[in-house]
């Protein structure tokens, strides 16, 4: 029994297919990159986990419970939290209250404490900026908070969509490296990344996605050598 299994999935949005019956596995303490080209389904796949698009067809199991029948609410109860591309933080409220609503599946005050000191310590400078409007926070400020939120609800699995977007190379360096801590910390990670080269470094195994197919899956150390995954997402050449 997989941790995580996605098992024949699809999804339509409407007449349209856009997801094609696939298979991902995702034990538990691994970080899962899912990689692909814009439109190959890579969102949707984390959209249907979280509940937030419901499938046509297939399962997707967590912990071996069918939770493509769940709301997204329950399943953020279950274990499973979302960090949206584009961050989405609450522009007009504090830092601070921006992590709060991230605990809302909680009502222990002491474990929410807990969890808040060890996201100031993992994100020091929201710490720093706690009371600050999080509208005014530069984008990798506001990517950190971002996960923060998510992580606030002590998330067995953390879903991930383009952490890196729009930011600068050193602060992609920076989060991923927090990211690596967060998966030692016992957290699950599934990663969608249009910066393969990072998402490999990062991640356990891969799953490369083409118009709603997994086209390749193995460790990452083949698919940094794969030359096919070379030539379409590494610029040709490794790092």
């Amino acid at each position: 029994m997989a941790f995580l299994e996605l098992a024949d999935l699809h999804v339509k949005y409407g007449n349209i297919e856009v997801i094609h019956g696939i298979n991902v596995r995702v034990e538990e303490g691994d970080i899962i990159a899912i990689l692909g080209a814009n439109g190959a389904g890579k969102s949707t796949t984390l959209l249907t986990i979280s509940g937030l698009v419901k499938p046509s067809g297939g399962a997707i199991l967590f912990r071996d419970a069918p939770i493509h029948r769940f709301p997204a609410h329950t399943i953020v109860k279950l274990g499973i939290a979302q960090v949206p591309e584009g961050r989405r933080v609450f522009g007009t409220l504090t830092v601070r209250e921006n992590l709060n609503l991230g605990s809302f599946v909680s009502k222990d005050k002491q474990a929410i404490s807990k969890t808040l000191a060890w996201i100031y310590e993992l994100f020091p400078i929201l710490s720093e900026r706690r009371e600050q409007l999080a509208g005014t926070l530069s984008g990798g400020e506001q990517q950190m908070l971002a996960i923060g939120r998510a992580l606030m609800s002590r998330p067995k699995i953390l879903l991930l969509d383009e952490p890196s977007l729009g930011l600068a190379p050193l602060l992609v360096m920076t989060i991923f490296q927090t990211l690596r801590e967060i998966n030692r910390s016992g957290v699950t990670i599934v990663l969608v990344e249009q910066n393969a080269r990072a998402a490999l470094k990062l991640a356990h195994r891969g799953y490369v996605l083409e118009l709603g197919n997994v086209v390749i899956e193995d460790d990452s150390a083949a698919l940094i050598a794969n030359a096919e995954v070379q030539a379409a997402y590494l610029g040709g050449g490794i790092a």
